[in-house]
């Protein structure tokens, strides 16, 4: 019976019954210790007709990968096999079960994920994870990543979390749990201790202040002929929790001292498995039998499955109650009866000096940890064998390992720590090279995260003169002028740039490639505008951190194919390793390569994708680039609305972080969004704006400056638009590309007389033709349109015109097209609806991607994999695009061509 809980137990029925009916649910049940959280969990448990699987986070298991996960999943790890190959080893891997991993954390996330629906196919499924405040980091990412996943399953997910703490970002729903009332007090305090005197109840109520914890067990510190006062403090100041731990630790105390040993060996194990308990109850005079009077006093609970705590405050109870000698003693003992992992922390736990032996204990524990995928557990490691370690050059050493595998697990403030604390051990002995390059690297991520690239730039230098090789110099100084450059202005970013443009040496490959980016990054800080054009022959061998920048800065040269191939292979490489904390950036740079190629479709699946992972992985500056990108997409599509948003957050995101790049793709997008719905005025004024604001270095506006010459000619007032043309024609000759130098025609056409205009159209058709690009090219099919319709040719501007719209509508670039069916229908052509009717236009952006997925023949699995869902979500987003792309069948999708791009 639960008392002063029916709102509470109203909303787990209707998650319950929701999961029935093949609703999938996720509640994050929170208060204070004591509160109720468990027994609401128990209610969920015994009302529920389907499977159940549970487990409870212990303290001492949070530095230990995959450890509360494996506990929840065991029951289920027959059904591992049925998992996609890479899937089932990641999971295998990350609980040392024989698998292999490649160390990405959300890689069994998605694996957790299929498992889950697997199970589910059975009947509905109920997930308890109580006491998740303790769960180890990379359990709760993986049950995360998993429950924000879940979208046609018949799965459940309760969390139940301490108030205050840090479990998710606040994206999944949460119940809070308040304290009883005092007439739900009474009852609950009648029920289990109806002995207790009438003139003693008010009272115990009043102590407990509503916490069902305290009303259980505060009568238990009462002697049996107890009538008042109570022997505890009414009203006092210290908590009702810290009372009723008192509670348990002066009954822990009163126990025979075999079984306070027995306590204290199972508080110290994490896992509670007789076996273990057993022998190390051996070596210290004891055995399992001592645990029966601490059973009948309720403190604890022995099963076969092992022991388990009345409730996680006995288990600090237990602690407190014991001296440091029993402690260590128990420790050593543990570390006799436990695997390698267990045993490192327990020799650690004992080890009060520093000892480089058990220090290599730990950091072979760290690099255990590495290979599961574990990067939590590997940055505990390395900061325990980093304080044991006898020499300050191992120790700074260990530290920066310790902040490195911080940040990459979303760590932030413990990275900043760490970092502090390796500091502290550098001086004169300090290596030069790697250490010191690794260090400043994670003081740079860091930085930049918290809004400061200048900082990170500087940091960066350092790092690159500290004796490194040569790609790690060249990254080093690539990612800092890449930073440099992002930044918002400051006094000190010109001197920066040119110190990095200094610094960075010749060569042949892609050391010449860097030279000439931060050379080009140096020009546009200046305020010039020529760049030199140089293009990366292989970048297989280069780090990532520089093949990202490499990449991202082909729009200089304005190399499509190569931005698009480079960006393909990275997401497949981050996809085939299951490294998701990289997915974010890869796909930004995807993102940006198809929509520079006109694939419309395929950017808004990648930019989307992509935002949903950076969230994930805790990325706001990739995040807002992402947001920028899909602001730009939308404007295009004339989703005014959905632009606001966007564009809102991109600059948001941008201000908080001084990171320009994702604030220049939302006013590019102003710009044409502007254009397309023939605002003109507006569309001039927004990229001045723009050009003399935070964003004027962004390369992007190369791109724009014809959009400026066509707003300026259709304002009626082309001179504006003469600058602009001419700074076009210098970057597009020097970029070579059939692409640019089209659009430049299509520019000059705009702004010609009537006798060269049409020669320009003609030229800029014939170079689209030799790199096609679909929205370029309709634009300027569109502008010769009309151009041939206002000089009476008629039939030729409907071949133009008509090919501009059915562009458009496959590109869901909804203005552009309706302009084009005004302009056919004022060259006679009759046309229903008025453009922009794109039958994928229909479909969510979930089942657009799903589709798209599907017509290459990909299965259900296949496309799962790819997007991180389940299956089962898979054939619900196909089951419901179909009737609205009229087709019946995966064979009928062959002849939707519009999915292919």
């Amino acid at each position: 019976m639960l008392y002063g809980r029916a709102a509470e137990q109203a909303a787990i029925d209707e998650l319950l019954l929701g999961t029935l009916e093949n609703r999938p649910g996720v509640l994050v049940v929170r208060g204070e210790a004591g509160i109720g959280k468990s027994a609401l969990l128990g209610y969920a448990a015994e009302n529920f007709t389907g499977q159940v699987l549970r487990v409870t986070g212990v303290e001492s298991e949070a530095e230990l990968p995959f450890a509360a996960l494996h506990l929840l999943l065991r029951p289920a790890l027959d059904r591992v096999s049925g998992l996609p190959q890479q899937q089932a080893e990641a999971l295998l891997g990350a609980f040392n079960l024989g698998g292999t991993t490649r160390g990405d954390r959300f890689l069994v996330g998605l694996a957790t994920l299929s498992l889950l629906v697997e199970l589910s196919a059975q009947g509905p499924l109920l997930c308890l994870i109580d006491d998740a405040q303790w769960l180890d980091g990379e359990s709760a990412d993986a049950l995360l990543f998993a429950a924000r996943r879940l979208h046609v399953e018949p799965v459940a997910v309760l969390f139940a979390a301490r108030t205050g703490a840090r479990l998710s970002s606040g994206e999944l729903p949460e119940l809070h749990l308040g304290s009883l009332d005092a007439e739900a007090s009474r009852r609950l305090l009648s029920e289990h201790s109806e002995a207790l005197p009438p003139a003693l109840r008010d009272q115990v109520v009043a102590e407990a202040q509503g916490n069902p914890l305290a009303l259980l067990e505060l009568p238990r510190m009462l002697s049996p002929e107890a009538t008042g006062p109570l022997p505890f403090c009414l009203g006092g100041a210290a908590p009702v929790t810290g009372r009723v731990l008192a509670g348990f630790r002066d009954r822990v105390a009163a126990l025979p001292a075999g079984t306070r040993t027995f306590l204290l060996v199972a508080a110290l194990d994490d896992r509670g498995e007789l076996g273990v308990l057993a022998h190390a109850l051996s070596k210290l005079g004891a055995s399992l039998a001592d645990a029966a009077p601490a059973e009948r006093a309720g403190l604890i609970r022995v099963s076969p499955d092992g022991v388990a705590f009345h409730h996680p405050l006995v288990r600090a109870a237990v602690l407190m109650a014991t001296d440091i000698a029993a402690r260590m003693a128990a420790h050593r003992a543990l570390a006799e009866s436990v695997d390698d992992d267990r045993r490192a922390w327990h020799l650690a736990a004992v080890t009060l000096r520093p000892d480089e032996q058990v220090a290599m204990e730990m950091e072979r524990l760290a690099l255990r940890a590495q290979r599961r995928g574990g990067q939590a557990a590997v940055s505990a490691a390395y900061a325990r064998a980093a304080e044991l370690s006898a020499g300050a050059a191992e120790a700074a050493r260990r530290y920066t390992l310790a902040a490195s595998a911080a940040v990459e697990a979303g760590l932030g403030q413990r990275a900043a720590e760490l970092v502090a604390r390796a500091l502290r051990r550098t001086g004169p002995g300090m290596p030069e090279g790697s250490v010191r390059a690794e260090l400043d690297v994670v003081r740079a991520r860091l930085a930049v995260e918290s809004g400061r690239p200048l900082e990170a730039a500087r940091l960066l230098v350092e790092g690159a003169q500290a004796g490194v090789d040569h790609l790690t110099r060249l990254s080093l100084l690539g990612t800092a002028s890449y930073y440099t450059w992002t930044s918002t202005a400051h006094a000190d970013q010109l001197h920066l740039v040119r110190r990095i443009e200094e610094l960075t040496p010749d060569g042949d490959g892609v050391t010449a490639v860097v030279k000439a980016m931060n050379a080009n990054f140096r020009t546009v800080i200046e305020g010039g505008s020529k760049v030199t054009i140089t293009r990366a022959a292989r970048l297989d061998e280069v780090p990532f951190d520089l093949r990202l920048i490499v990449s991202l800065q082909a729009v200089m040269p304005a190399d499509r194919a190569g931005m698009l191939d480079a960006a393909v292979e990275m997401v497949r490489e981050c996809r085939a390793e299951g490294r998701l904390g990289r997915m974010p950036q890869a796909m930004t740079i995807l993102a940006i390569a198809q929509l520079m190629d006109g694939g419309h479709p395929g950017a808004r699946d990648t930019a989307a994708e992509g935002m949903t992972l950076a969230a994930d992985v805790g990325q706001p500056v990739w995040r807002g680039y992402l947001a920028g990108l899909r602001a730009w997409l939308a404007a295009v599509a004339g989703a005014e609305e959905e632009y606001a948003a966007l564009a809102a957050e991109a600059i948001r995101l941008s201000e908080a972080r001084r990171w320009f790049p994702s604030r220049c793709w939302a006013e590019f997008a102003g710009v044409l969004l502007d254009l397309g719905r023939g605002r003109y005025e507006a569309a001039l004024e927004a990229m001045d704006r723009a050009m003399a604001g935070p964003s004027r270095h962004a390369f992007i506006w190369r791109y724009a400056w014809p959009d400026y010459v066509e707003a300026a000619v259709r304002a009626g007032t082309p001179e504006r638009g003469r600058t602009a043309l001419r700074r076009h024609a210098e970057w597009a000759r020097a970029t070579e590309e059939p692409g640019p130098l089209a659009v430049q025609h299509r520019a000059r056409a705009l702004m010609a007389d009537e006798h060269r205009a049409e020669q320009e159209y003609q030229r800029a058709l014939e170079l689209h033709l030799q790199h096609e690009q679909p929205f370029d090219q309709a634009r300027t099919r569109l502008v010769y349109g009309e151009w041939l319709r206002r000089h009476q040719r008629r039939g030729e501007a409907r071949t133009h015109l008509e090919a501009a719209m059915q562009a458009f509508d496959r590109l869901g670039a909804a203005p552009w097209s309706a302009r084009a069916a005004g302009e056919l229908r004022a060259a006679g052509v009759s046309i229903a609806g008025g453009g922009g009717d794109d039958l994928m236009s229909r479909l969510t952006p979930q089942e657009l991607q799903v589709v798209r997925l599907a017509v290459t023949g990909a299965s259900n699995r296949e496309i799962a994999a790819q997007l991180f869902l389940s299956p089962r979500t898979v054939a619900s987003h196909l089951y419901k695009a179909f009737p609205k792309l009229g087709v019946a069948s995966r064979a009928e999708l062959a002849r939707l061509d519009q999915t292919r791009r």
